[in-house]
């Protein structure tokens, strides 16, 4: 199966070509569709704007389409940042990108005791025919909680501050491998190509 991974973010695709590599989907992603305008995520929840974006670029591109919405929710937060995780600092005046990101969350964290800083990674993928038409939908999630300092190299966006208990380790500091075994976007993924084959789209 011919298949876009609908997301611009470097991280994401390589996560998605790391996990869907040697298997049977035939898989491109928009690195090498640059010209196309950025679908715009308006929707209030990850389930609405992974349906936007896989609806928007197989439309487009007139492909099958598979989209991603994912970020942070803790706790302490009332589920911030949420929908808005990559932009976070950015909506709040502090700057932009994953650095700004972190220390923001840091510091609105800062007076939370530990035993209070519960969080998790969601994830949701949908999948779109070429007629834009949104046909099925996956989502998982990990449970963790949020550190006072970074801990880790790996990974990307939120990673070096969530860790992982049953690791013991912060999933910024997780192979590959082991991240995508239990990592919101891996869980997501499986359940995803579950329903494909149940659907007949994949037939392994």
């Amino acid at each position: 199966m011919k298949l876009l991974i609908a997301s611009t973010n470097s991280g994401k695709i390589r996560e998605f070509r790391e996990m869907l590599k040697g298997g049977e989907i035939d898989f491109t992603d928009l690195a090498a569709h640059r010209e196309l305008p950025v679908a715009e995520e308006t929707g209030k929840t990850f389930r609405e704007n992974a349906c936007l974006k896989a609806s928007e670029y197989a439309r487009q591109l007139k492909v099958w389409a598979l989209a991603d919405d994912s970020g942070l929710a803790v706790d302490a937060l009332d589920g911030k940042p949420g929908v808005h995780s990559a932009r976070w600092a950015e909506l709040n005046g502090a700057g932009r990108g994953d650095a700004d990101n972190n220390k923001l969350l840091l510091r609105q964290l800062e007076s939370v005791p530990d035993d209070q800083r519960a969080a998790r990674f969601v994830c949701v993928l949908a999948l779109s025919n070429p007629d834009g038409k949104v046909l099925l939908t996956a989502m998982d999630s990990v449970e963790g909680r949020i550190l006072r300092q970074p801990r880790g190299a790996n990974g990307f966006g939120y990673d070096p501050l969530f860790v992982y208990d049953k690791l013991g380790k912060t999933t910024a500091e997780l192979s590959p491998e082991q991240k995508h075994q239990i990592s919101h976007r891996g869980k997501a993924l499986r359940r995803m190509r579950g329903l494909m084959q149940r659907a007949g789209l994949l037939t392994i």
